[in-house]
């Protein structure tokens, strides 16, 4: 009997039936070939070329199965890996993907007879993260591409360095409000005192109207400017408060001398103190979350206050203010310019930083005290050189 013609319903059908998946009971693995139905399958293997194929993996049916079972594992993966990503999936979804192909590798040809077994193979070589629900297997891709791995370590390294930034950030102002407490004289607190009286039986009156609405009395002409009597007792302690107070007011010499220290370097300190060639950050979230946090230089300075800036990453050029800006600290060993204090202007060398007092310690590397050894320079004192 002759072929059909290429047309004829018999062939239409019979391409039908070849492009789509057939049963898994009519396939051989060891030839690769699959048959449509019992018939085609017994006469396949009472073929020569199958018997061949028999006979070679007799000889070392181990190998075979080891290739396939590798086969099988890796084209798994490899699609767990592309398709779903590190994302938890049930371990029947990704399988259903995997046998759509024609081409692939079945399970009754590898070292596992089923795919629980398999998913279990799998938690326990480490591939994947497997867990066991009501609602069957759940696999999860575990990914150690060198490349990714390198990825997220610099993810999170820059999320750490965000972190200490903004921790710095707080810690220094706790500092300034610390420093600004310190200042200022203490705040003299109320004594209170508990209100008596001498004669039980004398009446309290209170003075609550004007002083002409009130009859005079022996208990109203000792009563304070409130209506409550006063007590001697009370104006025993208000008077040794102050005497207290006063003593507090009178400074020793140390503390003279002191002062005058700290007013002379805040003599030498300027209100601006943004210049040229410095990296600085931008703090303001007025701009955007593109700029927030983000490095900068500073190309020039205008009215003292405002610097014209270009961005590290970005490239772009902004005008901001000088409360917009923040000093950046580079890592020890790193140039740095001192902006503001007595040694401004000055390019130095930062050799290593006292997180406690937020300051550093710099070495001056230009002018007539180069090489000299400064410590205690504030955070916001100097900053990395462009």
């Amino acid at each position: 009997m002759g072929k059909a013609d290429f047309l004829s319903p018999k062939a239409i059908s019979n391409r039908i039936k070849a492009k789509g998946l057939q049963k898994l009971r009519w396939y051989c693995q060891m030839c690769q070939k699959q048959c449509r139905d019992e018939n085609g399958f017994k006469c396949h293997c009472l073929s020569e070329s199958h018997q061949r194929q028999l006979l070679l993996a007799s000889e070392d049916p181990n190998q075979f199965m080891s290739y396939f079972s590798e086969e099988f594992k890796s084209d798994f993966l490899e699609l767990l890996r592309r398709r779903f990503g590190t994302k938890r999936v049930h371990n029947n979804i990704v399988y259903n993907e995997y046998i759509s192909n024609r081409e692939h590798v079945h399970m009754n040809a590898t070292q596992w007879e089923t795919l629980t077994d398999f998913t279990k193979w799998l938690g326990r070589e480490g591939f994947c993260k497997v867990d066991e629900t009501p609602k069957g297997w759940y696999v999860q891709y575990i990914d150690r591409d060198p490349e990714t791995i390198r990825r997220q370590e610099e993810l999170e390294k820059k999320k750490k360095q965000d972190l200490d930034d903004e921790e710095r950030s707080a810690r220094f102002i706790e500092e300034q409000v610390r420093r600004g407490r310190e200042g200022k004289e203490p705040e003299e607190e109320p004594v209170f005192t508990e209100l008596k009286r001498d004669n039980e039986e004398e009446k309290v009156t209170f003075n609550l109207g004007s002083s002409a609405a009130v009859g005079p009395s022996k208990a109203s002409s000792s009563l304070g400017p409130s209506g409550f009597k006063v007590t001697p007792s009370t104006k025993r302690k208000d008077h040794s408060h102050s005497a207290n107070s006063k003593d507090k007011k009178k400074k020793s010499a140390l503390d003279e001398i002191m002062e005058m220290e700290e007013q002379k370097k805040k003599s030498l300190r300027s209100e601006n103190w943004i210049r040229p060639d410095i990296v600085v950050k931008v703090i303001t979230k007025r701009l955007g979350d593109k700029y927030y946090k983000k490095k900068a230089v500073i190309r020039e300075v205008q009215d003292k206050y405002t610097a014209v800036v270009k961005m590290i990453d970005s490239g772009d050029k902004l005008k901001l203010d000088q409360s917009h800006l923040e000093t950046v600290i580079p890592a020890p060993g790193k140039r740095v310019v001192i902006v503001n204090g007595q040694y401004r202007d000055a390019e130095a060398i930062l050799e290593g930083i006292d997180e406690k007092n937020f300051s550093a310690t710099l070495s001056i590397d230009s002018g007539h005290m180069k090489g000299k050894r400064v410590e205690g320079i504030a955070y916001e004192d100097f900053s990395k050189q462009a």
